[in-house]
C-alpha cells in the first residue's frame, strides 16, 4: 500500500492518537511557532498527513515549532561541549540526539503515523466488502446494499463509506463509486471489488451471483497478496534488525577489553549513552517502521477498560509489580551481585505486573477467537434450515446443538432470551444486556445483523447466511497463510528477546569482565557494564516482543502487554542465570 501520497480517506475518528496528547502537541506548536522567527515550508504530503490524523493547528506551525524545539537542543548541546568534562559530553551527546530524534519526528513521524492509521483504518476492508455483498445479494440495490454495509460495520472504514453514501443522498449515486475511488491509490484491491459490487447491482439476476463473488474474490486475493509481498520484502529489513540491534550492540561488549587497552576511551557515561539512550531509540524508530509498513493489519475490536472480565482499576498489577521487584531484586542481589539488583526489579517488577494487568483482556481475546472460530459453521447451519423453509428463530435453536463451545453457550443465550423476552433474533444479540454484549467482535455483531436481517427476509436469505459463512471461513484461512508467512521471522525475534539476547548478553559481561582482569578493564567494571548491559537486554524484551506480536497479529493492546510481561520475565531470568552460569564456567 501506498505511503504518504495515498488518499486522505483515513480522518476518521478512531485509530489516532489520544486527544490529551493531540492537545499537547497543538500546545506546545502554537507556543514555539509564535517565538521562531521563520516559518518551515509544508510539502503537500505533510499537509495530507495533517488533515488525516485531525489535528487542530496548521501544519506550518507544527513543522516549524518541531524546527525550532530541535535548534534549542543543539544550541543547548554546542554549549554543554563549551563547558566541558565527562558529563557535559553525556549531556551534549544526549541533547544532539535528541534534536535528530525531534527533527525526524516532526518531519516524518506525522507522515508515519497518517500512514500507520491509514494501514489500520483498511484491515476491515474485506469484512466491509464482504458485508457489500451481503447487502447486494439480499436487495439488488447499490443504495440499499450501502446502508446494510455501514449498519453492520462498526469500524472506521465503515464510516468512510457511510460519509459518502449520506453525501450523495437525493443523487443518482450511492456513494460507492467516490468511496472506491478515494482509496483505490492506497489499496486497489479494494478499489477494484467495491466498483464489482456496484456493477452487480445494476446487473441481470442472471449475471448478479458471479459478479459478486468476483468482489469476493478480488478483496480475499487482494489482501493475500499485499501480505505475501510484505513477507517476501521483510526478510531484509529484519535481518538487518537482527544483526544491528542485536548481535553486533552485544558482540561490542566483548570487544571492550581490546579496546580499553588499545587506548580508546572507555567510559560508564559513553556506554550508558550508547546503551542506553542512542541504540534503544535507533531499534524503537526501527521497529516503528517496520509495523507502519504491514499493510492490511485485520484490526481486532478493541476490549474496552468497562468489560466486566477487566479489572476496573491498576492497583492489582501494581501491588504485584512491586511485589515482584522486590522478589526479583533480592534473589539478584543474592545470587549474582549488587549491581544485578536493579536489573532484576526492574525486569521482575514489569513483567509481574503487565503479566497481572493483561491476562485478563487476553483470556477474553481467546474467547472472543474460540467464539468467532464456530461462526463459519454456524452461519452455513442456519444458511441450510433456512434453505429448507425453517425459521431463523428455529434454524437457530437447532444449529446450536451442533455449534462448538463457546459458540454453543452464545447462540443458546440468545434464543433464550429471544424466548423469554419475545425480542427480536437481532436484539437478543446485540440489545442491551444480548448475548454478544460482553463480547469484543466486529465479525460476531455482523454475523448477529446479518441474522437479524434474515430473520425479516426470510427463506430468501438463506444463501446468503452460507455465504457469509464460507467467507467468514475463507477470511480466517487468508489469516493463516499470512501469519504463517511470518512466522519464520516473528518467532525469531520473539525468541531472541526472551530467551538468545539475554543469553548472550548476561555471558558476554561475565566474559569480558573475566577477559579484563582488572588491569585492561579496570575503566568499566562489571559494577558499570552489568547494569548498562542488563538494560538493554530488557530493552530488547520490549521491543522485539512487541515488534514480533504486531507483525504477526497486528497491534492487539491486551495480546502485546501479556506477550511483553512474559518475555520481561524470561529475559530477567535468563539473562541473571547466563552470569551465574558463566562465571561459574570460566
Amino acid at each position: 500500500m501506498s505511503g504518504a501520497s495515498g488518499s486522505t480517506e483515513a480522518s476518521g475518528s478512531d485509530g489516532g492518537a489520544p486527544r490529551s496528547l493531540l492537545a499537547a502537541i497543538a500546545a506546545t506548536a502554537d507556543a514555539v511557532a509564535a517565538t521562531v522567527p521563520y516559518t518551515a515550508s509544508v510539502p503537500d504530503g505533510y499537509r495530507r498527513a495533517c488533515r488525516s490524523l485531525s489535528l487542530s493547528r496548521p501544519a506550518a506551525a507544527i513543522l516549524t515549532a518541531g524546527y525550532g524545539i530541535a535548534s534549542c537542543a543543539a544550541g543547548l548541546a554546542v554549549l554543554a561541549v563549551a563547558v566541558g568534562g565527562p558529563l557535559a559530553s553525556l549531556v551534549s551527546l544526549a541533547l544532539i540526539t535528541g534534536a535528530l530524534g525531534i527533527v525526524a519526528l516532526a518531519r516524518y513521524g506525522v507522515p508515519f503515523a497518517a500512514d500507520a492509521k491509514r494501514v489500520r483504518t483498511l484491515g476491515a476492508a474485506p469484512s466491509l466488502v464482504s458485508a457489500l455483498v451481503l447487502g447486494a445479494t439480499l436487495w439488488p440495490s447499490a443504495e440499499r446494499a450501502t446502508a446494510f454495509a455501514t449498519r453492520a460495520s462498526d469500524t472506521p472504514l465503515a464510516a468512510r463509506l457511510d460519509t459518502h453514501r449520506r453525501r450523495a443522498a437525493g443523487t443518482p449515486q450511492s456513494g460507492l463509486s467516490a468511496f472506491a475511488a478515494a482509496w483505490g491509490e492506497s489499496f486497489p484491491a479494494l478499489e477494484r471489488a467495491v466498483g464489482l459490487v456496484e456493477r452487480a447491482t445494476a446487473a441481470q439476476a442472471s449475471e448478479r451471483p458471479a459478479i459478486l463473488d468476483s468482489a469476493r474474490r478480488q478483496i480475499l486475493d487482494g489482501t493475500r497478496d499485499e501480505m505475501a509481498a510484505f513477507a517476501a520484502a521483510l526478510r531484509g529489513p529484519a535481518t538487518g534488525l537482527y544483526a544491528f540491534g542485536v548481535l553486533l550492540p552485544l558482540a561490542m561488549v566483548s570487544l571492550l577489553p581490546a579496546a580499553a587497552a588499545a587506548g580508546v576511551p572507555v567510559t560508564g557515561p559513553a556506554l550508558a549513552g550508547l546503551y542506553g539512550v542512542a541504540l534503544p531509540a535507533a531499534l524503537l524508530v526501527a521497529s516503528a517502521w517496520l509495523l507502519g509498513r504491514r499493510p492490511v493489519a485485520f484490526p481486532p475490536k478493541p476490549i474496552p477498560r468497562s468489560h466486566p472480565d477487566v479489572p476496573a482499576t491498576a492497583l492489582p498489577a501494581v501491588m504485584a509489580g512491586v511485589a515482584g521487584a522486590v522478589a526479583g531484586g533480592g534473589l539478584a542481589t543474592a545470587l549474582v551481585a549488587p549491581w544485578a539488583t536493579p536489573v532484576g526489579a526492574l525486569g521482575t517488577g514489569t513483567g509481574t505486573a503487565l503479566v497481572f494487568r493483561y491476562r485478563p483482556a487476553k483470556r477474553v481475546r481467546d474467547r472472543v477467537n474460540a467464539v468467532e472460530a464456530g461462526l463459519p459453521d454456524l452461519l452455513s447451519s442456519v444458511g441450510r434450515r433456512l434453505d429448507a423453509g425453517q425459521s431463523v428463530e428455529s434454524a437457530l435453536a437447532e444449529a446450536a446443538s451442533e455449534a462448538r463451545s463457546p459458540t454453543k453457550e452464545i447462540v443458546d443465550a440468545a434464543v433464550a432470551r429471544q424466548e423469554h423476552l419475545r425480542t427480536s433474533v437481532e436484539g437478543a444479540f446485540l440489545g442491551p444486556h444480548g448475548a454478544l454484549s460482553t463480547l469484543p467482535s466486529r465479525r460476531a455483531r455482523r454475523a448477529a445483523t446479518l441474522l437479524g436481517t434474515a430473520a425479516t427476509v426470510g427463506p430468501p436469505a438463506g444463501e446468503s447466511l452460507t455465504a457469509m459463512g464460507d467467507h467468514l471461513d475463507e477470511l480466517r484461512a487468508v489469516e493463516r497463510e499470512t501469519r504463517r508467512d511470518l512466522a519464520r521471522i516473528t518467532e525469531t525475534l520473539s525468541n531472541t528477546a526472551a530467551l538468545f539476547g539475554p543469553l548472550v548478553g548476561g555471558a558476554t559481561v561475565a566474559l569480558s569482565g573475566t577477559m579484563g582482569g582488572g588491569g585492561q578493564f579496570s575503566a568499566v567494571p562489571s559494577a558499570t557494564l552489568g547494569p548498562v548491559v542488563g538494560w538493554y537486554v530488557l530493552v530488547l524484551a520490549v521491543l522485539l516482543t512487541a515488534l514480533s506480536t504486531g507483525l504477526h497479529r497486528g497491534l492487539d493492546r491486551a495480546l502485546v502487554g501479556y506477550r511483553v510481561g512474559l518475555a520481561l520475565l524470561s529475559a530477567t531470568a535468563t539473562f541473571l542465570a547466563a552470569v551465574v552460569a558463566t562465571g561459574l564456567l570460566v
